[in-house]
Order: C-alpha cells, then sequence, then structure tokens
C-alpha cells in the first residue's frame, strides 16, 4: 500500500526551501565570487641617505662662502692663518709664515687630493664613457633620421633618445655631486692662502725670484694679487696628475672585478677573460 506522506502522481513537486532557492540563483546568475582586487602598490619610500645631505650642506655653505665675505673668512680662521690664530691646518703646513711658497704648494697638494677622491668616488668612470659613446653614436643616427625627412624614422628614435636623456642626466647629476665638495674646498683653501700670506710678517711676504724681490700681495691686474696666481699654478698640475691616476686606479680595479682585458692605455677593450 503506498505511503500516505508520499505526493500524488498528479500533484507537483514540492517546492524546495528559501534558502536553497536563493542560493542556487545566486550560483547560476552571478558564478563564483570574484577575488578581491589588490590595492594599488605604493610607491617605495625615499630612503635616507646621509651622502646626500652632505652633498647639499657643503655646496650651500660655499654658495653661502662665495657671496657673505665675513663668513668665508671666519670659516677660514678656523683653519688657523697665524700664530695669534692657530688652527689644524696652519699648525700642520703653516711653517709659521715663514715659507709661504711650500705653505701654498702643500695646501693646494692636500685640497686637490681631496677633490679628486671624491670626483673619482662619485664618478662612474665605466658608465660616463659608455654614455658618452652611445650620445656620438645617436647624434649620427639622428641627423641621417632628419636629413631624410621620414617622419617615422625620426619617431622610431624617440624612446632611445629619451633613455639616452635619462642616462645622461644620470651621469650630470653624480658629477655635480663631486663639483659640491670640489666648489667648497676650492673656496676654503683659497682663502685661508690668503689670510695666511695677508697675516704674514712683511719680510715673509716678498719672495726672491732671481736677485728681484717679488711681493705676494701685490696685485697683478685689477684685484688678481701674484700670491693668486703661483697658487694656481700648484693647483692645476696637482688636478690633472691626481684625477688621473685615480681614475686609472679604479679603471683597473674594475677591470679585475669583471675580468676584463686591459688595453697598454689603460682602457677596457676586451669581454671576459
Amino acid at each position: 500500500m503506498p505511503d500516505a506522506d508520499a505526493p500524488l502522481p498528479s500533484a507537483p513537486p514540492a517546492p524546495a526551501p528559501d534558502d536553497e532557492e536563493d542560493d542556487d540563483s545566486d550560483e547560476d546568475d552571478d558564478g563564483p565570487p570574484s577575488p578581491t582586487p589588490a590595492p594599488p602598490a605604493r610607491p617605495p619610500a625615499p630612503t635616507f641617505k646621509l651622502s646626500t645631505s652632505i652633498y647639499i650642506f657643503l655646496g650651500t655653505l660655499g654658495f653661502l662662502m662665495l657671496i657673505d665675505q665675513a663668513a668665508r673668512n671666519q670659516i677660514a680662521t678656523l683653519l688657523g692663518i697665524s700664530g695669534a690664530h692657530n688652527g689644524p691646518l696652519y699648525f700642520a703646513i703653516g711653517f709659521h709664515s715663514q715659507y709661504l711658497l711650500a705653505t701654498m704648494a702643500l695646501a693646494g697638494a692636500l685640497e686637490m687630493i681631496i677633490t679628486s677622491v671624491a670626483y673619482n668616488y662619485t664618478t662612474d668612470w665605466v658608465k660616463a664613457a659608455k654614455v658618452q659613446k652611445w650620445s656620438s653614436a645617436f647624434r649620427k643616427v639622428q641627423m641621417e633620421a632628419i636629413r631624410s625627412g621620414k617622419k617615422d624614422r625620426i619617431e622610431a628614435l624617440r624612446p632611445h633618445q629619451e633613455r639616452l636623456t635619462r642616462l645622461s642626466g644620470e651621469v650630470s647629476i653624480a658629477q655635480f655631486k663631486g663639483m659640491a665638495i670640489t666648489y667648497f674646498l676650492l673656496i676654503l683653501i683659497y682663502t685661508w692662502v690668503g689670510l695666511v700670506i695677508a697675516n704674514a710678517p712683511t719680510a715673509a711676504q716678498s719672495i726672491a725670484l732671481g736677485g728681484a724681490s717679488l711681493d705676494l700681495t701685490r696685485h697683478i691686474v685689477y684685484t688678481i694679487p701674484w700670491w693668486f696666481a703661483i697658487f694656481s699654478l700648484y693647483t692645476v698640475p696637482f688636478s690633472l696628475v691626481f684625477r688621473r691616476l685615480l681614475k686609472q686606479v679604479w679603471l683597473r680595479r674594475y677591470s679585475e672585478e669583471h675580468r676584463l682585458v686591459v688595453s697598454p692605455g689603460g682602457g677596457a677593450v676586451g669581454g671576459p677573460a
């Protein structure tokens, strides 16, 4: 005998519960739930670099010394300019203001050593050489494209020009960092030498040259004294020699680290050994 609880054949099927219908309709209409979109990535926060702060400080201080004579003289006096105003640099190479030519020579050498080391530290010589070589080659291709008058060739060079501009900017910024130290030391040491000579005894301010006497404080032309010209003759050769030597040392160390073949002139010309 059929079960009393079973539905009759002609009766419609019993409806499913409301919660099940909602679940089924959601699955059919919407499909599987979409994943939650990830938040946009934030650019990395700029890291603090002590070296950059030092470059900015020295550059600002050098500019202040350039426009303010009182500040320039006060900072230079801290190095010592005479027996009454003794300081570390005067104690080391001042010689009691008796040998001013020797003092200028050592001060010029010291200045050029420090500036050459700073310039060599901030300059990537390999990158600078590559950018210079790429710029020369790109100018030739760009000139040919301009002469052809074809806009598609000029537009095709635009991405390469943007990349070359970015690399050139990176090299220039690195050189500006070295110039900040050079700029500061140049003003400081020149001011210090001038104050040492100005505070030296009158007899020591004159040097004998071939039987004649030359007053270092006397002006050659307008406001340029003799000591300024002589000191510049010291600093220019020192700068050329020290920068050349440090550049060769840097390139040789780079070639050894990357196992490159070095030419007799000092440049890396080969690939990996």
